[in-house]
């Protein structure tokens, strides 16, 4: 009865790593060329993006400016 279980568990290890190796096998085969392209691709360098802002402010000049609106410059007239 021992040598019938130690047969049956024999045969089925055997068949089971079989099938694992053979699954190994066929996936290596398959993706060989992908693990290849994989293993042997180098990323593109990305240099850092640098942002130029130009922040320009136009002065309002004398001509522009209203006629009736006081210059910033002067101090109001008032009665003390």
């Amino acid at each position: 009865m021992t040598i019938m279980f130690t047969l049956v568990a024999a045969t089925l290890f055997s068949a089971a790593f079989l099938l694992a190796a053979g699954t190994i096998a066929w996936m290596f085969a398959a993706y060989h060329d992908k693990m290849v392209a994989a293993l042997l691709f180098q990323p593109i360098p990305q240099t850092p993006q640098v942002y130029h802002i130009r922040v320009s402010r136009p002065r309002v000049t004398h001509r522009l400016r209203a006629a009736g609106a006081p210059s910033p410059t002067q101090a109001p007239l008032s009665a003390a």
